[in-house]
């Protein structure tokens, strides 16, 4: 990494199975190839280490996400490009985590991976929309628990019309706009 390379923050926000993990891998191996210094924060990897025993309750989804936000302009603010695909399902806690990043001048990027509920729910890749609808999981994200899409993000991907690779493409191409990669 060149000393004069900017980090940033680019949070992927979408419900569970939406293709947010899938496309920050994707991305970053792109920007590891390009030299450039990139960490993954994923969510469930997160909720193990970082956030170990908080539950799913609105406030603990906002004490998760302002944690994760807090690592992540860490971690930008120190040339470090962040990527993090986490749901995030209030645009308040969000909002939190966008205005901590403009405080203290590190670019900050909201990026909504807006595949549709129902498609989601066929992917299904950790079994949780089978758990619901078999009764065995309450507080799902956008079935039976709220998820407030981004009004106006930085970026919205439809991964359920492309490939990962033209939704990294499209992504890092917004990076190179903005001097982030």
């Amino acid at each position: 990494m060149s000393r004069t390379a900017q980090g940033a923050t680019v949070w992927l926000t979408g419900l569970p199975s939406a293709g947010k993990t899938t496309i920050a891998r994707e991305l970053a191996g792109r920007l590891v190839a390009d030299g450039r210094a990139v960490e993954v924060l994923d969510g469930d990897e997160i909720r193990t280490f970082l956030s170990a025993g908080l539950g799913f309750s609105r406030e603990d989804r906002d004490t998760n996400v302002q944690r994760i936000g807090f690592v992540a302009e860490l971690l930008a603010s120190h040339g470090v490009t962040v990527l993090v695909p986490v749901i995030a399902p209030y645009a308040d806690s969000r909002e939190a985590v966008r205005k901590r990043h403009q405080t203290a001048e590190t670019p900050y990027l909201e990026v909504h991976v807006a595949t549709p509920v129902e498609v989601c729910s066929v992917r299904d890749v950790k079994g949780l929309y089978a758990r619901q609808a078999a009764g065995e999981l309450n507080g799902l994200t956008g079935v039976d628990d709220p998820y407030e899409v981004p009004d106006d993000p930085d970026l919205r991907i439809e991964a359920h019309r492309q490939s990962v690779e033209d939704s990294a493409g499209a992504l890092h191409a917004l990076l190179t706009e903005r001097g982030l990669a």
